[in-house]
């Protein structure tokens, strides 16, 4: 996964944000920066920047922070360095906007599939770590801080239309960051309020073979006590559900909600159906 994530990276600076200008964050960001008026492949740049985190991230944060990273800065310098010399890479589009949409979605697919495996591809991640050591600040601010002083820097030598496009390119990319992030993990929560709530208990467990939690509830107008039923599905299960529900109870109260991750028995781990036999 990180080796994709880091090739794919890799490709979308070659093909479509570097020979466009397109104003993005990070080593990659200060690489092409630095190219503008420096004689040098933007690989390099990036290669040399990489180094010298990773010293700063030696001294800084150890030995072991080192060893775990090295391998992250240095595979995608080398990686861009390759996707650069593709004949033809940096003429697939001529459109700065297709380019900034596309870069957007490749750069949020390919970090995504980068940071679900706990990984990283280095440069100013270790910038913003030795920050939030020393100043205490959280990482999230520490990325802020330095993604918008690369950008204002880029923005000083773009014209409007690559800061525009490097915003779009942004916006783009944390969406798609987003939602990789709960590929596959996301899940339909079903909560139901019924007065025949045994009945849809015993058939969402006997047909839909799901998980059923059953809660102790009381009406707020009428003071009844009751019990509801909380159930955890796929998103595949949903009609299904909703099928078993109104067909015991065409007047039960049901909610449905969206959830991002879901852990424990039955989700991410096997379920104990040598247990429920034996009860």
């Amino acid at each position: 996964m990180f080796l994709a994530g880091s090739t794919l990276l890799a490709f979308l600076v070659a093909a479509f944000v570097s020979p466009h200008g397109i104003i993005m964050a990070g080593t990659t960001g200060i690489g092409l920066a630095l190219c503008k008026f420096l004689p040098v492949d933007t690989a390099i740049v990036v290669l040399a920047l990489n180094i010298l985190m990773l010293l700063l991230g030696l001294f800084a944060l150890g030995k072991k922070f080192f060893l775990a990273t090295i391998a992250s800065s240095l595979l995608y310098p080398v990686l861009l360095a390759v996707m650069q010399r593709i004949p033809g890479i940096e003429s697939l589009t001529e459109d700065p906007l297709l380019a900034a949409i596309l870069g957007g979605g490749l750069l949020g697919l390919a970090l995504g599939m980068v940071m679900r495996v706990g990984a990283s591809t280095g440069g100013t991640d270790v910038l913003n770590l030795v920050m939030n050591k020393y100043f205490h600040w959280p990482v999230s601010v520490c990325v802020w801080i330095t993604d918008i002083i690369i950008i204002i820097v880029q923005a000083l030598f773009s014209n409007t239309e690559q800061i525009l496009y490097g915003i779009i390119m942004l916006v783009i990319e944390s969406i798609v960051l987003d939602r990789v992030m709960v590929m596959g993990q996301s899940q339909i929560q079903v909560l139901v309020m019924s007065s025949k709530y045994d009945e849809i208990r015993r058939r969402l467990l006997d047909e839909l073979e799901a998980g059923v939690t059953m809660l102790h509830i009381e009406s707020g107008y009428t003071n009844r006590e009751g019990k509801g039923i909380l159930c955890v599905i796929p998103p595949r299960k949903q009609f299904a559900a909703k099928e078993i529900i109104y067909a015991v109870d065409p007047e039960a109260f049901l909610t449905i909600t969206q959830v991002w991750e879901v852990q424990g028995r039955g989700f991410s781990f096997e379920r104990r159906m040598g247990a429920k036999q034996a009860r």
